[in-house]
């Protein structure tokens, strides 16, 4: 069951990944299920937004995983290469992508994309800089999920700092509690401001902030920190994968029968549903990543899958392009082909089905596609702009290596 090996790349956590990414696609269209099920399976459904705890914790373990061990201070030359590796991995996808959801609005006028806002220029620019997630008012617009990414962002640049103080001042537990009462304290100031909804919201300080959401990033990286000291062999029997992935849909399914708020969309969004997303969901992810990591299991084995680590490598690229402007494009040819479907059917005298006639089919359609979308956008322009960027001199002068990297 244990393996003795700490590799430095493992391609079962990049299948994480794509599985993390497809939850939240599933909860985005969860509503397409309510008519065919029970309700309780389309409310279940639409708290599969647990991919985003997933990522949480995964980006905490492998930041940590990959950094912690050998980091010795804040020198400007290993920040530099720190910053360097994130703008690598995570910006030039989100830039090009939200530069075209822009672009399709100055053209389409489709105020999913402003959300009604009257300075498109502006809100363009605070989503290229990752602002728009710090404002109650603009954190869905541009690429609506792509909130999670200023959630990340404050991640990646906290992270040495965590780092620091965990090393040198050994206060390690502290740092989430200070933090999320940091989220509540500017929570408590700015709704009596309410400039734009900065911080003005508690439900979107705790759901849709870092300094709300830390806590899930603290878990991946005690993780880490655990199996760095521990390594990866173990002398317990327990099966840490099916347990942690059962508690994680347990968490779910608490949060499929708590009330939904006026004004939110899930169970999440409710007081037992902060509680569980953020503090027990993510003790559940962090059990099944250490099955992932310690135990060989047929899970695993396809999640390692090359086909599954493809995807998990192309699913940034599925996760910003899910929802949004491509998949409105994508339903609008779904219709128009459903429309000439049904014209040759009357030509011809005949009542048949179309396949493009149900939602739920549609939505495998769709599901599809935007896989093989995404896939196509990592060859040729995420990869080889990662790449580009690991090997220029941008912030720091390149230094060949020859280890694979995880993150």
């Amino acid at each position: 069951m244990s393996q003795r090996a700490q590799p430095n790349y493992i391609p079962a956590l990049t299948g994480v990944r794509a599985m993390a990414a497809y939850l939240v696609f599933i909860s985005h269209f969860a509503y397409v299920f309510d008519e065919s099920f029970p309700h309780i399976v389309q409310r279940f459904l639409g708290e599969f937004h647990i991919g985003v705890s997933i990522f949480f914790v995964l980006s905490g373990f492998l930041i940590t995983f990959r950094y912690y061990q050998n980091f010795d201070g804040l020198s400007k030359s290993w920040f530099m290469q720190y910053l360097k590796n994130r703008v690598a991995r995570i910006y030039p996808m989100y830039f090009l992508l939200t530069v075209a959801a822009f672009v399709y609005y100055f053209i389409t006028k489709d105020e999913t994309i402003t959300k009604g806002y009257d300075y498109p220029v502006a809100l363009m620019l605070m989503n290229i800089t990752f602002v728009r997630g710090f404002f109650y008012q603009f954190w869905d617009t541009g690429i609506a999920q792509g909130w999670s990414l200023t959630v990340e962002e404050c991640f990646y640049f906290s992270a040495p700092v965590i780092f620091l103080i965990a090393k040198r001042f050994g206060k390690f537990y502290i740092q989430p509690v200070v933090l999320t009462l940091t989220g509540i304290l500017l929570y408590f100031i700015s709704s009596h401001i309410n400039w734009h909804g900065f911080f003005g919201n508690f439900t979107f300080v705790m759901l849709f902030t870092f300094l709300g959401r830390c806590f899930e990033f603290f878990v991946g990286i005690q993780l880490a920190r655990y199996v760095l000291k521990k390594g990866f062999t173990r002398t317990n029997k327990v099966n840490y994968t099916y347990t942690g992935f059962l508690l994680i849909f347990v968490c779910v399914f608490v949060m499929a029968l708590q009330p939904i708020p006026k004004g939110w969309a899930a169970g999440v969004e409710s007081p037992i549903g902060i509680i569980v997303n953020n503090y027990f969901l993510c003790i559940a992810v962090a059990l099944f990543f250490y099955g992932i990591l310690t135990e060989t299991t047929l899970f695993k084995k396809f999640l390692a899958l090359p086909f599954i680590e493809l995807l998990g490598k192309s699913s940034y690229i599925f996760y910003l392009i899910h929802l949004g402007w491509i998949y409105n494009l994508m339903h609008t040819w779904f219709d128009h082909l459903n429309d000439k479907v049904f014209e040759l059917y009357d030509q011809w005298g005949v009542t048949w089905h179309s396949p493009f006639q149900y939602d739920s089919l549609n939505l495998l359609y769709a599901f599809i596609v935007l896989n093989a979308l995404s896939v196509t956008l990592f060859k040729l322009i995420e990869e080889p702009l990662n790449h580009y960027i690991r090997r220029s001199n941008f912030l720091v002068k390149y230094k060949p290596s020859h280890t694979k990297s995880i993150v």
